[in-house]
């Protein structure tokens, strides 16, 4: 155990509290159980040690690596309760899914040790959302924390403090930003490029996301669907033709044949790479039963992921669209627009370039046209920026 704290120490040391990601203040921390699901590399890890220091509770907390060697003779419940008989209040968990069996004994940690509270993080999206679906339903509270928005990136990298913006307030015209960020259209271009995920400041950070893209195609998602390693790197040249299209539609019987599978496995694969944060599906939002989880289009998990993967020659309508797609997911029920590129809360978008026009929604109601390269909006038009601060 003594290896185990001055780990957790030296980890502890290392983090500084001044800047804390969105997701912090919607955590129940006084839950007895959490469950924090995110994709490599958005900050979990930070977050919970963060909350270990700015609740000034290290003393009575314990922070432990599921993968570290300690556990391949030593297992995460006779830590736990070990750790609770010597007085420990919260144990906190990072990369649960390393650990075989790890729910289960997660479950036992809440039935036998009631005065310990437990927090669990994963990025092996699938693996941690089969965990906590079934030994943990009832028991456990799950969030996801998702990448940067623009308005974390701008507070993070200029040390800046801009609250978000409900998507009523960004219709309205009211995102207002502070004197240090009088022209946002250059930082908006920077995070497109690289502001998803918080190590956007270290070196190589393309090849950096294209390690994400590899350990998450070759590692969890067949672990997790029983796939074999020539069928993954298939999908992995999917993720490639969707970096380069305007946007994806999906043929999944054509995409079947390519990669020597049905289309009902294809579906499956489809289902498992979303999960994984790899990519976003859009479902049509026409009415009716035939529109049904039908999906429209499909577009990457985040812009970063383009530019890493399409080879320097990202395609600008997909880039716009990605972003819009994935900003507004986190707080709202994106779906298709019949008429237009989406349809959010009643509400229809037409996403484009400055020199966009109204066609497609000139007898819509209630319908936007969202431009890049302005910086600010007028009537129904407004700045795809602005939805960057939605969270």
């Amino acid at each position: 155990m003594e290896t185990l704290y001055q780990l957790y120490t030296d980890k502890y040391n290392q983090i500084g509290t001044d800047f804390v990601r969105y997701l912090y203040d919607e955590i129940d921390w006084n839950s007895r159980l959490i469950v924090i699901v995110g994709a490599r590399g958005v900050g979990k890890t930070t977050m919970i040690l963060q909350h270990i220091k700015m609740t000034n509770t290290k003393n009575e907390s314990l922070y432990v690596a599921a993968d570290n060697t300690y556990f391949s003779t030593n297992s995460l419940y006779d830590v736990a309760s070990s750790f609770a008989k010597n007085g420990g209040k919260v144990l906190y968990i990072d990369e649960v899914h390393k650990y075989e069996n790890w729910s289960k004994e997660v479950k036992m940690m809440y039935d036998y040790l009631p005065e310990l509270k437990v927090v669990v993080t994963g990025s092996s999206i699938l693996d941690i959302i089969k965990g906590s679906d079934a030994d943990l339903s009832r028991r456990a509270i799950r969030y996801t924390l998702e990448g940067l928005s623009f308005r974390e990136y701008l507070n993070f990298s200029r040390g800046l403090d801009i609250r978000p913006y409900s998507l009523d307030e960004i219709i309205a015209g009211k995102v207002e930003l502070p004197k240090e960020v009088n022209y946002p259209l250059a930082y908006f271009k920077e995070y497109l490029t690289k502001g998803y995920f918080p190590f956007f400041a270290e070196d190589n950070y393309h090849t950096r996301l294209e390690n994400i893209v590899n350990m998450t195609i070759e590692v969890d998602i067949p672990t997790y669907a029983k796939m074999n390693i020539s069928t993954a790197r298939k999908l992995k040249k999917l993720l490639y033709v969707i970096s380069h299209s305007v946007p994806f539609k999906p043929n999944f019987s054509e995409i079947g044949r390519a990669i020597s599978a049905d289309r009902g496995v294809v579906a499956d694969y489809m289902v498992y790479m979303e999960k994984s944060k790899l990519l976003q599906q859009l479902e049509m939002g026409s009415e009716g039963m035939a529109a049904v989880e039908k999906v429209d289009k499909i577009y990457l998990g985040n812009t970063c992921f383009i530019y890493a993967l399409a080879d320097g020659n990202p395609e600008v309508g997909n880039i716009r669209e990605t972003f819009f797609f994935r900003a507004l997911s986190v707080r709202q029920k994106v779906l298709s627009s019949p008429v237009s590129d989406f349809l959010v809360d009643g509400h229809t978008f037409e996403v484009g370039g400055k020199s966009k026009k109204q066609k497609q929604i000139k007898n819509v109601d209630y319908a936007f046209v969202v431009k890049d390269d302005i910086e600010s909006g007028y009537l129904n038009v407004l700045p795809l920026w602005t939805f960057g601060m939605n969270y």
